[in-house]
C-alpha cells in the first residue's frame, strides 16, 4: 500500500497532469511531411508521454498518452480513428523507450531504448493500420480515396500493404527518432524537475 501511494502521491499525479496537457497542446501543431501521406502529421505530443514514462513510470507514460487523446477526441476529423491510432502508437514508442532507458540511463542505455522504442511503435504501426485503423477509417473514407491521397505522392502505392511499407513504416520511423532524441535531449535538463522520487 506505501509502495502504491508512493508512486501515485499528488507529486506524480500534478506532474503527470502538467505532461499530458502539454501533450494535447502539441499534439494541435502538426504538420505534414513532403513524401509522406498527407493525412499522417508530425507532431511533438509524444515527447511529454516519454518524459513521463521515464522520469514517472510506465503508468504515467500511458496516461498522457490517454488524456492527451481524450481531450482532442472532441476535435477529431476522423470518427476517432487518428485518436485511437495515436493511442496505440504512441503506447508503443513510450513504453519500450522509457522502461528500457530508466533501466539503463547510459549512452549505450539510451541508444538501445531510442531502438527499441521506434522498432516497436513502427511495428505497431504496421500491424495497427492493417488489421484495425485503415479498415476502420475506410468506413469514414472509402479505401480508393485513402490510396489515391497517397498515389500522388508514391504513385507506387497502389495497395493498402504498400501504403503501410512505403509510407507509414518510413513516416513512424522517422517521427519515432525525431521524438526520442527530443526527449533525451529534454529529460537530461528537466530530469530533477520531473522525477517524483
Amino acid at each position: 500500500m506505501k509502495a502504491a501511494a508512493a508512486t501515485f502521491g499528488i507529486r506524480w499525479l500534478t506532474t503527470t497532469a502538467l505532461l499530458a496537457t502539454v501533450s494535447a497542446i502539441l499534439m494541435f501543431l502538426d504538420f505534414a511531411l513532403p513524401l509522406f501521406p498527407p493525412f499522417l502529421k508530425m507532431d511533438f505530443s509524444e515527447v511529454p508521454g516519454v518524459l513521463a514514462v521515464i522520469a514517472l513510470g510506465p503508468y504515467a507514460g500511458v496516461m498522457v498518452e490517454l488524456v492527451k487523446n481524450l481531450i482532442n477526441l472532441p476535435h477529431t476529423m476522423t470518427a476517432g480513428v487518428g485518436e485511437l491510432a495515436s493511442f496505440v502508437i504512441g503506447c508503443a514508442l513510450v513504453i519500450p523507450a522509457g522502461v528500457l532507458y530508466r533501466r539503463s540511463k547510459t549512452t549505450a542505455g539510451a541508444v538501445i531504448s531510442l531502438l527499441a522504442g521506434v522498432t516497436a511503435m513502427s511495428a505497431a504501426a504496421a500491424l495497427a493500420n492493417y488489421y484495425a485503423l485503415i479498415p476502420l477509417y475506410s468506413k469514414v473514407v472509402p479505401i480508393d480515396r485513402i490510396l489515391a491521397l497517397y498515389s500522388k505522392v508514391n504513385p507506387y502505392a497502389d495497395t493498402v500493404p504498400k501504403l503501410i511499407l512505403t509510407g507509414i513504416v518510413p513516416f513512424n520511423v522517422l517521427k519515432g527518432t525525431v521524438i526520442s532524441l527530443v526527449s533525451f535531449a529534454l529529460y537530461k535538463k528537466l530530469s530533477r524537475v520531473l522525477d517524483s522520487r
